[in-house]
Parts: C-alpha cells; sequence; structure tokens
C-alpha cells in the first residue's frame, strides 16, 4: 500500500503530465484518489494537484514567450512574419492586454477554474501577449486550487446526501 507521500507524489506526477498532454485526466485521478484515501486532506491534494498543474502550463507559457526552444517539429516551417488583419489582430490583441490588466487577469483566473476557455490554450495566449508572470502564476494557482479543491469535497458532498 503507498504512503500518503507516495500518492501526493504520484498525484503531483499525474497533473504535471496532465498539463502538458491533455489526453490525461487529472480529475479522474483526484476522485479516484479521493475515493481510494479519503484520509487525505482535500487542500492538501488541491495544493499539489494546482501546483502541478501550473507547474506544467508553465513551459506552456514560456514556450510561447519564446523562452523556451522547441523542438524542430513543433516549429513553424515558415518563420515570415504574419501579414494582414491575422497580425493586426493579434497586436491589438496583445496590446489590449497590456492596456487591462484586472480584465486579463479575469479571464486567466475564470479559464483556469473553469477551464472555458481551455486553460491551456489561455497558457499560450498569455505567453504570447507577455502577461507577467505574477499575474499568470496567482491566477491560474487560485482558480486551479478552487477547481481542484472542490473536486476533491464533491464525493463527501455526495455521500452525505445520499
Amino acid at each position: 500500500m503507498l504512503t500518503v507521500i507516495g500518492l501526493l507524489s504520484t498525484t503531483f506526477g499525474v497533473s504535471v503530465a496532465s498539463a502538458l498532454m491533455p489526453l490525461i485526466s487529472v480529475e479522474l485521478f483526484a476522485v479516484g484518489l479521493v475515493l481510494k484515501a479519503p484520509h487525505i486532506p482535500w487542500w492538501v491534494l488541491a495544493v499539489v494537484i494546482a501546483t502541478g498543474q501550473i507547474g506544467g502550463k508553465l513551459l506552456h507559457y514560456y514556450a510561447a514567450r519564446g523562452a523556451i526552444r522547441l523542438p524542430k517539429f513543433m516549429q513553424r516551417k515558415n518563420k515570415t512574419e504574419r501579414k494582414g488583419r491575422v497580425r493586426e489582430w493579434l497586436e491589438a490583441f496583445r496590446a489590449n492586454c497590456r492596456r487591462r490588466p484586472v480584465w486579463t487577469g479575469a479571464v486567466m483566473l475564470i479559464s483556469a477554474l473553469a477551464s472555458l476557455p481551455p486553460f491551456a490554450a489561455v497558457a499560450i495566449i498569455a505567453g504570447w501577449a507577455k502577461v507577467p508572470v505574477t499575474t499568470f502564476l496567482l491566477t491560474g494557482f487560485i482558480g486551479r486550487f478552487v477547481r481542484f479543491g472542490a473536486l476533491a469535497i464533491a464525493p463527501g458532498v455526495v455521500a452525505t446526501w445520499i
């Protein structure tokens, strides 16, 4: 039988992997863990998962910012700058993020909490738009903590209703 430290280490690894590869569901893993090991406090589980998720998404953030070199197969083949309306829209969006930091933070918080828009996409866009890393980390961690805290509490709440 795994110890609590072993379970939390595994949970951290799964949360990082799910942040990098969307086909892995940390939500399903968390519900299974809560049902298998109800002695782990919900807030500890939420902190571990939120930390792993933000750690994984931080790689997306820095890659979009250009601070991490992507493997050759993931790089754009044609490195010429985009032209026309798309480029103008992207630059206007970037400027809007800088002018409206509260709006930007609110969108990132809602995305981290509800995954609408998908937090993976928001992490990439935040890096590209050069949103301050502290804003990304704080809003992302708070949103993910609330999301996975609620998920960790849910089986116990349902069990008391039944």
